[in-house]
């Protein structure tokens, strides 16, 4: 801070990924003649651990004290830059990237000379903004070692006995009165055929046994306030409000069925019912001998109201329909689809063993022309389907119908949501930070889930994600104390009015107004700029990225123009 900016740029071919595109050395000559420009170079690929050895010799042979990187993202590679300057002896801020790979060399792959330029111009960019960048401090919390796990399931005990094995305690609270989530509903899982109560009974004991797990059934989180590291949420207990400190939370609130009232016949009949009933009925041994059976899949699924597939669905119905069959051998049953969907080799065998083995007859049909349930005055049920691949009319008597129900978010995501500032997608199923670079965490810090509140899933999938999240919540806990994000909003209390704005726009709750003036939290603060960009009166900047340093670049952006 205060020096002559001293900038280093270190231009990638990223093999032929973006020199085979545009022209890295002349990228690299140009970024040369730049100002405050003292070494550029392009090197092969800046990522690695070679390039990264140079870029802290060259630190300290040119006394560089801004480094910029033209390469790919800085999503992907940004923290491993940021630590080279650190190991070199520069503050992590004082770096910057240009990223000339998605910008330039994918999207101009046909045109090198244009990606060539538009190339220069975000180095150019970058330079400008470089020469105006503030080392900048990050502050240190402690960190609360226990963990809020939000769901009793499957996913979630998973979760809580993988942190109880790293001797981290947890929390779990569960809505209902026993743990166990949705496979206490089940009957066998597919498609292993194991009895889910096999499953889950054991893991249940384990949870009850162990000394590094507290369980709430019968709860539910009512607030939750804090950050990443110190966090603290009222729980609704029988007993009352219980109070609960934890540095990090797990959420695994699972899913459900849709409410098909009033379609398809549910609800008019006792002999219409979803999957879900069936496996209870058979799980109870309280399904009567039944001739005919009609399962219509997609129910309330791969519509415009909920577009998106259960992925549960199809293996579900097959499976069902072989323990009809083990029961009642005779029995004929109708398997009404949209698509027909295995995840897997052993999926796919199973369902070909059932279909060819056990003659459960397959009948497509499509969104325009659904199937037709008809229920008389003595709740007998018959079933009109058009077969789309033979083209014929069905007429299907049904002495049971089952309903393959769409499924979707607990209930409680919403609220959750609200606690928690995450957001979820259609059906209320939760949204990842990144699906291939953060995939079990949120944009909120200290938040991470697992299992089917993220989307159905399967027996191993909820496993291996509910391991995986336990790790991630794990992480801070075990390092002790967390450095937060330096790259936050800054309030100037001579130009804050205290209007509030930014109070309402910030999505993650970080600022609040104290004695008339805002006042930023900054281990809440995300730095995403919204505030910012809301204050009338310009007393908010984002660290990093103050309205000077944005405003340098646009102009470096179109001086050539102008």
């Amino acid at each position: 801070a205060g020096e002559t900016p001293r900038i280093g740029i270190f231009v990638c071919h990223c093999g032929k990924n973006i020199h085979g595109f545009l022209d890295t050395v002349e990228v690299a000559r140009y970024a040369a003649d730049l100002p405050f420009v003292e070494y550029a170079t392009d090197v092969m690929f800046a990522c690695s651990e070679d390039t990264q050895k140079d870029i802290t010799r060259k630190i300290k042979e040119k006394g560089l004290n801004r480094v910029i990187v033209a390469a790919c993202s800085p999503i992907t590679h940004g923290a491993l830059f940021q630590d080279t300057l650190i190991a070199a002896g520069l503050n992590k801020y004082l770096f910057e990237f240009a990223n000339i790979r998605q910008h330039c060399s994918w999207v101009h792959s046909h045109d090198r000379a244009t990606a060539t330029q538009k190339a220069k111009d975000l180095v150019r960019m970058a330079v400008g903004k470089a020469a105006l960048l503030e080392p900048l401090d990050q502050e240190e919390v402690s960190v609360t070692p226990a963990v809020l796990i939000i769901g009793g399931g499957l996913a979630g005990m998973r979760a809580a006995l993988a942190l109880a094995d790293m001797k981290i305690r947890s929390y779990i609270v569960e809505r209902e009165p026993e743990l166990g989530g949705v496979l206490r509903r089940l009957h066998t899982l597919f498609p292993l055929d194991v009895r889910a109560r096999d499953v889950i009974d054991p893991l249940i004991d384990r949870v009850i046994a162990s000394e590094h797990i507290t369980v709430m059934t019968g709860s539910t989180v009512q607030a939750v306030e804090g950050f990443i590291g110190n966090f603290s949420a009222t729980v609704g207990t029988h007993d009352g409000d219980r109070e609960i400190e934890f540095g990090t939370a797990i959420i695994a609130s699972g899913f459900g069925e849709i409410d098909l009232t009033g379609r398809y016949g549910y609800g008019q009949s006792d002999r219409v019912m979803t999957q879900t009933e069936l496996e209870e009925r058979l799980a109870s041994d309280d399904l009567p001998p039944v001739r005919n059976v009609v399962m219509i899949n997609c129910a309330g699924a791969m519509e415009p109201e909920r577009p998106y597939c259960c992925r549960v669905g199809c293996g579900v119905s097959i499976k069902n329909a072989k323990l009809i069959k083990a029961r009642y051998p005779d029995t004929d049953i109708y398997i009404l689809y949209r698509d027909i969907r295995m995840f897997g080799k052993d999926e796919e065998e199973y369902f070909a063993d059932v279909i060819e083995n056990l003659r459960v007859k397959i009948v497509r049909y499509d969104l325009e022309r659904r199937p037709v349930v008809e229920v008389d005055a003595d709740g007998n049920v018959v079933v009109r389907v058009h077969d789309q691949v033979y083209g014929d009319d069905l007429v299907l008597p049904a002495d049971l119908l089952v309903l393959t129900a769409q499924t979707e978010g607990d209930p409680s995501t919403e609220d959750l949501m609200e606690m928690f500032k995450i957001p979820a997608g259609p059906g209320r199923f939760l949204i990842e930070a990144h699906a291939k670079i953060r995939p079990l965490d949120f944009a909120t810090d200290g938040v991470y889930f697992c299992g089917s509140a993220h989307f159905p899933k399967n027996l191993a999938d909820t496993i291996a994600q509910a391991e995986g999240a336990a790790s991630r919540a794990a992480i801070p806990i075990m390092k002790g104390r967390l450095v937060l994000e330096g790259i936050t909003a800054a309030v100037d209390d001579a130009r804050c009015v205290g209007c509030g704005l930014c109070v309402s726009a910030c999505p993650y709750g970080a600022i609040d107004l104290v004695d008339g003036k805002a006042s930023v939290n900054t281990a809440l603060c995300k730095g995403c700029g919204v505030c910012a960009a809301t204050c009338r009166s310009g007393a908010i900047q984002q660290r990093g990225f103050k309205d000077e340093q944005i405003l340098t670049m646009i102009r470096e952006a179109i001086h050539e123009v102008f």
